[in-house]
Order: C-alpha cells, then structure tokens, then sequence
C-alpha cells in the first residue's frame, strides 16, 4: 500500500521505522509471547518502557537532574488546562491569549481562581503573536500556548517574568532547541510530535507544587502522580510505548538540533511557495508564522474545495483548515519528510498552471 504524504495537524505521522516497531510489538512484544496490547502495565517490561521514555523526555529537553519530572498521563492537553490549575492556581493566574487552546485554558481556569489576560492578539483574529509582554508580579503563573495549531503562529521567544511560567507545547515540543529550563511546568498533547494519541507529557519542576490550600483529587494531584511513576493508574501503555520509540529515533537523528534545522528547511521551502503561489496567501503575519502549521486561504474561494481534490488526486492528506477557520493547513512535524513538503509544493505550482482547467 502505498501511504499519503500526511499533513494532518494531529494525530501526525510517525517514522517508518517506528511503524515497523510498534506493527511488530502488537504481535509479540520484545519475544514475550504477549502482545503490547495486552501487557500490564504494572510488569517489569512496560516499567522499563515508561522509564526509558521519561528518561528521553528529560534528556531531550536538557531538564535530566535539574529536579524536573516527566510524567505521561490520560486525557490531552485538555485535560492539563483544568489539572495546571487545579495544582497551582490558589488566588490568580495570568495568560496570553492568542487562540483557542489559550482561550480553553483560560475557561478551565476560571473554576479555581481569577485569571487575567495580560496580552492578546483576538484583536486581529489571533494572526500574530503579542510583544513586550508585562506580567504582574501577583499572580501564581503566566500560561501561554507555544504554537497555535489553528492560526500559525508560534512563539520565537518567550515571556521574561519572575513568576512560574507554564506552557502548552503540545504542537512543537522537541520541535527546536530552546532552554526548557525557563518553564516551571510544560504539557503536550502525544499526537503532534511525540507519538500516538492516547497519553500526554508533562515536565514539571518539583518546586512549584504542594503550594494550593485546596485538596486535589489523588488521579488530579502532580505530586500523588509522581509519587506513583505515572502508574497511579492503568496506563495508556501502547502510546507511551510508542512515543518511547518516537523519543530515541529522534536522539538517533541527532537531537534538537538536526531536527532544528530541517524542520527549517521544510517550513522555508513551504511558506516560499504560499508567498510565490498567486492563488494562496499566508494567514499569520509573516515573523510570527509557525515553523509547525503553515496555514494559508485561497485568494478565492471558489479554489478551495479544487484544490483539496486536486491534492487528494496526488495522495496530500489532511491540509484542510481547520473548521473554524477554513482554508488549509499543512502541518510539518518532526517525522514528516521533507520529500512530502516538495511534493506539496510542486502541487501546488501544478494546481496555478492549471487553474483554468482543472
């Protein structure tokens, strides 16, 4: 069979070889006659596998003995805007506000304590990112969103503040080098950049806990979860299997930084041609675009269903936008390779040499 060049902004697609891994694992998981599907999660061998990924995670993000803990837990992201404030908002919590998933965040919040929003880019229908960033001194945390899957754009630095910053990554974590150590507690969804859907990552540096006055639901409480190893209950054990595959094929290609740099290259050669395209326009202001979700319209919209066939008919999955926005969407995660993105491309210089026809 052959497989389509997929630029879905989630779940995203994975290394062959981790394909081929996690294919071979459901039949007979490292020789033990037992399929992942069916192990315990409790058992020495997934024990080794969660280890080993929490490990990488701290390794990857520079965080390995800098009193930091990953966990990998239940419900997404989604659920991490109502846990993040569960365990640290006891009085007020500050956000930036640039999209949906800030917007949730900041819904979620709400239930705990005040929230304040500090910056926003709604003005614009969050086509940019905010600047010069002032967080009051009196509040718990700063949450902001790092990439917004939506809208396409992405933070290319972050807030300066004295007070705990926590962040939702969930779309361009081990995306680019960066100093993890800035954040005092980071989530992300798996099924961007570190696996399938199923589990969630969290970073989070052991200080900033046990500091609400409020009793917090043992499955809820970060300090209960890392007390039980991410184990406190029944495990998402086939994501966090192959996200812990995810995790050293991307050591394997040399880190952050070979990632870097051709996720890079991807994104410069794609964004070049929605800037050249004259049938395509980029929807983010151009220094805040995302390096992750290159989104862009048709300068009609009369093109826009012609051109998701046209893709279709050359086996481009998953670049149409999302449905609060329209258009499309291209997401360029980490395992995405760089022969899709040409492929992409030279469909879309085929679909304006065409458009009278097609």
């Amino acid at each position: 069979m052959q497989r389509l060049h997929n630029f879905s902004a989630g779940p995203c697609t994975l290394p062959d070889e981790v394909f081929e891994k996690a294919s071979q694992a459901v039949i007979n998981f490292n020789g033990s006659g037992l399929s992942i599907l069916e192990t315990s999660h409790r058992s020495e061998a997934f024990t080794e596998v969660i280890q080993k990924a929490q490990s990488l995670a701290l390794e990857l993000s520079g965080l390995k003995n800098k009193n930091y803990y990953a966990l990998f837990l239940h419900g997404g992201a989604s659920f991490q805007f109502m846990m993040t404030a569960y365990n640290l908002l006891e009085n007020k919590a500050a956000f930036i506000e640039t999209g949906r998933w800030s917007d949730k965040a900041i819904t979620e919040a709400q239930y705990f304590g005040k929230t304040e929003i500090i910056a926003s880019s709604k003005d614009k229908n969050y086509t940019y990112i905010p600047k010069k960033i002032q967080c009051p001194s009196d509040v718990d945390y700063l949450h902001f969103t790092s990439n917004n899957t939506i809208y396409g754009t992405q933070f290319k630095s972050f807030p300066q503040t004295e007070v705990p910053l926590v962040c939702d990554m969930s779309s361009d974590i081990f995306s680019r080098q960066i100093d993890f150590s800035q954040f005092d507690l980071i989530y992300a969804g798996a099924q961007k950049n570190i696996g399938p859907a199923g589990a969630t990552l969290v970073l989070v540096k052991e200080d900033i806990l046990g500091k609400v006055t409020r009793k917090i639901p043992s499955i809820l409480d970060y300090q209960k979860q890392i007390k039980a190893k991410s184990v406190y209950n029944t495990s998402p054990v086939f994501s966090i299997y192959v996200s812990m595959l995810n995790l050293e094929w991307l050591v394997r290609q040399g880190g952050l930084e070979v990632i870097e740099k051709r996720n890079q290259e991807k994104a410069k050669m794609l964004y070049h041609e929605i800037d050249r395209n004259s049938l395509f326009k980029a929807y983010a202001n151009k220094q805040d675009r995302s390096m992750m979700n290159a989104v862009f319209t048709s300068v009609d919209s009369k093109f826009d269903e012609k051109f998701l066939n046209f893709a279709n008919q050359h086996q481009i999955s998953g670049i149409k936008g999302h449905r609060s926005l329209g258009g499309f969407r291209a997401s360029t995660y980490n395992a995405l390779g760089i022969e899709s993105v040409e492929k992409l491309v030279n469909c879309m210089k085929e679909f304006e040499k065409n458009t009278n026809t097609i």
